[in-house]
């Protein structure tokens, strides 16, 4: 799941020629962060409909900005000690016992619920950068 900005190659390539590839970078990182942060709090939000011990909420991770395939990122991944990266898929989609578990599609409700508030995030990150 992903969510695409329209413009936003043609917005960098102008903002390259005009303030050079550091500022850029600079600039995109910042609202990447930014951004991640609403879905963050977004998702946080639907996953404590159904979350029992939290354990999912603390294990939620973001990655810092990188490249991947070219393309600047930040994953979303859960990483600690009760290990619940081997189950959110579980949660997500359901299983053949469980085919509706509580917290079925929370992940893809935060995609589809934050859509609109990361991309306001972004735009405001990026013009402040200007």
């Amino acid at each position: 799941m992903s969510v695409e900005i329209r413009g936003i190659t043609e917005l960098l390539a102008d903002l390259e020629q005009r303030l050079g590839d550091d500022a850029v970078a600079r600039i995109s990182d910042e609202a990447l962060i930014a951004a991640s942060l609403v879905f963050k709090n977004v998702l946080i939000r639907e996953l404590m409909t159904f979350s029992a011990t939290g354990a999912t909420i603390d294990e939620l991770k973001f990655s810092e900005p990188k490249d991947i395939n070219g393309v600047r990122t930040i994953t979303v991944y859960w990483k600690g000690p009760k290990n619940r990266y081997r189950i959110i898929h579980l949660n997500e989609k359901g299983t053949i016992k469980i085919p509706n578990p509580p917290g079925k599609g929370a992940i893809a409700r935060a995609v589809v619920t934050a859509e609109r508030a990361y991309k306001q995030e972004i735009r405001r990150v990026v013009e402040r950068g200007m």
